[in-house]
């Protein structure tokens, strides 16, 4: 159940939303408009009334609803009304007329204004014109001339409906933090689906700003990236002339009268003020490039294999700047995806964006080589033909979505958790229409029998504990390939599997075979090393165990590792 407060000014506000609520819609979508309940339980119902002019019992409602601020006259404030709509879940049963008025006394009680038992309280009305919602109109004079005291309503109303979802079996969502973008609103939504987009504009610019955010190194670069998807964008400038903020509109999106519909950066979310992308972009300022620079898939992998420990080993503050990361990363990646697996890439990206932000105050610093390598993906033509590249980003990606969610969980972060938990399934199907075409093309290169007999000699010496899994992985195939490949390029095989086995545990790996083939591509890619030095390394001590990445499990606060379907 969603409640949402909307204040209104105006000396016909209360007019105006009453209009509205007995109206057609924008869309034709009401029906059946009529009151649930109201203060005095008497209130003049427009759509239950005999009375032939439809409009006179609108005024007379209005006029009653509006009669404690008419008192006040001068000295009314300037918000006058509060209008929450209240919608349940799709799936949740339809209520009856009763249940509603029940809902909407909860309500205006928890907001602070109708207080049980206060006779004084503001006046107030709920308006049914669909199965799925109601309307509350209050207006902010009590009867007796005071303001009604509703602080942090906003709260207050979200906590009732998680309460009143529990008594009456409904869909149970999760509590917020305050940190969540601004949902579209039915308006919104009613004009999007007229336009035949599934898609409201407020989304669609809050994608690309976050996108532009995301490729840029500078403030006067992520203006220019937006205004090449097509965004049209409009500067606040300051008495002195300097950029204070900025306002964004899609070309063609008109309002009635004709002009663009126009939203600034803080309403998009609260993260793309001008002021909050001026302190992201300095903070993660790009080092100096290499004299000899690496692949960028693979310092992309990489940093992204990085997340895990961050999580779970470094601060709050460092993690919630890895989620940032990462979210930025899962923007971009869409503009390197094929076709097939594009689609569910921008579902996952959108749906992490709510997992990027909480109340913890993110620590960019750590961040500047994950943002770096995907920068230079895409400004590369050549990086974003790499199938390979792409999937194994996508396995790095998989694990460190799921420790996020895993993060979310043991901060109490309902929200982000869940979409954490939606971006890994379509992350996960897009993972699978990138890495199967890559790896059924290893496969068909697989090496002699006699060679695979020996690299699986040397995993059953050296991983016994995980060698049956990895040779009946569907995958074992490609990874005999690509240690195959990494021998012709002059690599000890042996040392490449040692060297991947000991980046990291394969415990949480569901496909252990193929988490080893993007990490011995990513080896055999290097310059191997002279004979002599392979000799160094074959002399040198065995190889170390892999270190987990969760805390130990004497610690207290010790977490189990989040398993990854798919992988």
């Amino acid at each position: 159940m969603i409640p949402k407060i909307i204040l209104g000014k105006g000396a016909r506000a209360t007019r105006r939303l009453i209009g509205y609520l007995y109206g057609p819609g924008s869309a034709n979508e009401h029906t059946d408009a009529h009151l649930v309940a109201s203060w005095n339980g008497f209130a003049p119902d427009p759509g239950r009334s005999p009375h032939r002019n439809l409009k006179d019992v609108e005024d007379q409602l209005a006029a009653q609803l509006d009669q404690p601020v008419k008192m006040l006259g001068d000295k009314a404030p300037t918000t006058t009304v509060w209008h929450c709509p209240v919608r349940a879940a799709p799936e949740d049963p339809i209520l009856t007329d009763a249940q509603w008025a029940d809902i909407a006394r909860r309500i205006v009680a928890a907001a602070g204004i109708a207080p049980d038992g206060d006779d004084e309280a503001s006046r107030w009305v709920a308006v049914r014109h669909a199965d799925d919602h109601i309307h509350i109109a209050a207006t902010l004079v009590r009867q007796d001339g005071r303001r009604p005291r509703r602080d942090h309503d906003i709260r207050a109303v979200q906590r009732e409906a998680r309460t009143i979802e529990a008594d009456l079996g409904l869909r149970r969502l999760n509590p917020g933090d305050g940190t969540a973008a601004k949902r579209p609103t039915s308006k919104e939504h009613f004009k999007a689906k007229r336009q035949g987009q599934d898609t409201t504009t407020r989304e669609i610019l809050r994608m690309r700003v976050r996108r532009a955010v995301a490729a840029a190194s500078t403030e006067t670069e992520f203006f220019a990236v937006l205004e090449a998807t097509g965004v049209t964008v409009r500067p606040k400038t300051g008495p002195s002339g300097g950029v204070l903020g900025y306002s964004v509109a899609l070309p063609g999106d008109l309002n009635k009268h004709g002009e663009p519909v126009w939203f600034s950066g803080s309403t998009l979310a609260g993260d793309l003020s001008l002021p909050k992308i001026r302190h992201r972009l300095t903070a993660t300022t790009p080092e100096p490039a290499a004299a000899r620079p690496a692949d960028p898939w693979h310092q992309a992998t990489a940093a992204t294999e990085r997340i895990p420990h961050h999580l779970t080993q470094g601060s709050d503050h460092i993690a919630q700047g890895q989620l940032v990361a990462l979210g930025e990363t899962l923007d971009l990646l869409p503009l390197t995806a094929p076709a097939t697996a594009r689609t569910e890439l921008e579902r996952a990206a959108a749906l992490f964006e709510r997992a990027t932000r909480s109340r913890i105050t993110a620590d960019l610093d750590s961040t500047r080589v994950l943002r770096r390598s995907v920068q230079t993906i895409l400004r590369t033509p050549t990086a974003t033909r790499d199938g390979a590249g792409l999937a194994m980003l996508l396995d790095a990606a998989l694990i460190a979505v799921a420790f996020a969610k895993h993060w979310h969980r043991t901060h109490q972060h309902a929200q982000q958790e869940a979409a954490a938990q939606q971006a890994l399934v379509h992350l996960q199907t897009a993972y699978a229409h990138v890495a199967v075409p890559v790896l059924d093309d290893l496969a068909s290169r697989t090496p002699g029998i006699q060679t695979k007999h020996r690299y699986a000699r040397h995993l059953q010496q050296t991983v016994p504990e995980h060698a049956d899994r990895i040779l009946q992985d569907p995958a074992w195939d490609a990874l005999t390939t690509t240690l195959a490949d990494a021998e012709t390029a002059g690599h000890n095989p042996a040392t490449l599997l040692d060297q991947a086995l000991g980046q990291r545990t394969l415990d949480d790996a569901r496909n252990p075979a193929r988490a080893l083939t993007w990490r011995i591509h990513r080896l055999g890619q290097r310059h191997a090393p002279s004979p002599l030095a392979q000799a160094a390394m074959a002399r040198s001590t065995t190889r170390l165990p892999a270190t987990p990445v969760h805390p130990p499990t004497a610690t207290p606060t010790a977490v189990q590792q989040p398993q990854v379907r798919g992988r």
